[in-house]
């Protein structure tokens, strides 16, 4: 643990020879992308430019917080937490702890922290998964959701080690949250009073298209074949190829993680950003434990405390069918679709979001 406010970068691993040939040949391939998408990027400099955007002017991925730390791992990887104090505290209310998703990072949550920064009665902690955002990676082998769900409890001991909790997770995040109750039932009911989980899943994520829009966005389709082999030739072969495809992952960000017809030009170039802070060697890393989560039992924690469950009802990653297979599970949970939704339902439609989680934490 460390109250320092900035990490050292981790020094990257050597591709070597063979790596240095492929990423050859996918630099080939990804420019021989690039040259025929010109129409791609006039169309992208024209919806940017979009005069009606909302967001155009909203100052993302800086909000204000009270401190800043980082919380070492026993692995060695450093989690970088912040935390927000109530500005008007009222007694009992719980925590809330934000945990984000795959490829992005806590500015996932940026218009959940404004509106309880501006209510100002919870006390609210959100926090980088590891390899994503400023926190650190792993040096050597593969993410685990288990590994995330001892992180959730490790951030839940540092940062709130007393009183209730409401765990807010969206996509990776609430799964790792099912992996948080899978490893400590005993925490749900006595600490946690309260679980969201937004666009998620139970399992069968070998079954969604949760993995491929994530690659495409960050990697590229020419590099997409490349995954299986991700260990041989090395995360950095794959982000050098990919930075030829920057207007197509932005078109791929807007197709996939959207549901709106003409989604804010400000809100796609930020999940974008988020996205390109993941290196690809930690994308291709969580791949397995994504692609084989199963934790519907685990969803029996939550039997008895309230659960509310979000989805856009135009997901293509967590498609609505995998929050209704949760709601049928539990059954007593509140279950709110937003219409004209996808992936990024807590961005895209913030406002809806926002009324439904104010409503929950009230209910409490």
């Amino acid at each position: 643990m460390s109250g320092q406010k900035h990490r050292i970068p981790r020094p990257r691993t050597a591709t070597g020879k063979v790596a240095g040939l492929v990423g050859a040949a996918v630099g080939v391939a990804a420019a021989g992308l690039a040259a025929g998408v010109a129409t791609e990027r006039a169309l992208v400099r024209r919806l940017k430019a979009d005069p009606a955007d909302r967001y155009a002017h909203e100052v993302f991925g800086e909000p204000p917080y009270d401190e800043s730390f980082r919380l070492e791992m026993p692995d060695g990887t450093d989690i970088h937490v912040e935390v927000v104090e109530p500005t008007r505290p009222v007694a009992g209310n719980p925590t809330v702890v934000l945990v984000h998703g795959f490829c992005l990072d806590m500015g996932t949550f940026h218009f959940q922290r404004k509106m309880l920064a501006e209510r100002g009665e919870h006390r609210v902690v959100a926090y980088d998964q590891p390899g994503h955002g400023r926190s650190g990676r792993l040096e050597t082998g593969e993410y685990d959701l288990t590994v995330l769900g001892r992180t959730l409890r490790a951030v839940i001991d540092r940062a709130a080690p007393e009183g209730p909790l409401v765990l807010v997770g969206h996509s990776m995040g609430g799964m790792t949250i099912m992996a948080f109750a899978e490893l400590f039932p005993e925490m749900f009911g006595h600490r946690v009073v309260g679980t969201v989980l937004m666009a998620t899943s139970g399992g069968l994520l070998a079954e969604t298209k949760l993995v491929a829009p994530a690659l495409l966005g960050r990697v590229g389709a020419p590099v997409l074949y490349m995954v299986g082999n991700v260990t041989r030739y090395g995360g950095s072969v794959i982000d050098r190829a990919r930075k030829s495809t920057t207007n197509v992952a932005w078109l791929l960000t807007r197709r996939y993680g959207f549901g709106t017809r003409n989604p804010s030009p400000a809100l796609v170039s930020y999940v974008e950003m988020m996205n390109s802070r993941t290196s690809a060697d930690t994308v291709t890393r969580y791949l397995r434990t994504l692609a084989t989560h199963s934790r519907f039992p685990a969803l029996a924690a939550l039997a008895d405390t309230p659960v509310l469950v979000v989805v856009g009802d135009k997901d293509m990653i967590t498609p609505v069918t995998h929050s209704e297979e949760i709601v049928r599970r539990l059954p007593h949970a509140e279950f709110v679709k937003i219409n004209d939704s996808g992936h990024v339902v807590m961005l895209e439609h913030a406002d809806e979001v926002n009324a439904a989680l104010a409503r929950f934490l009230e209910s409490l």
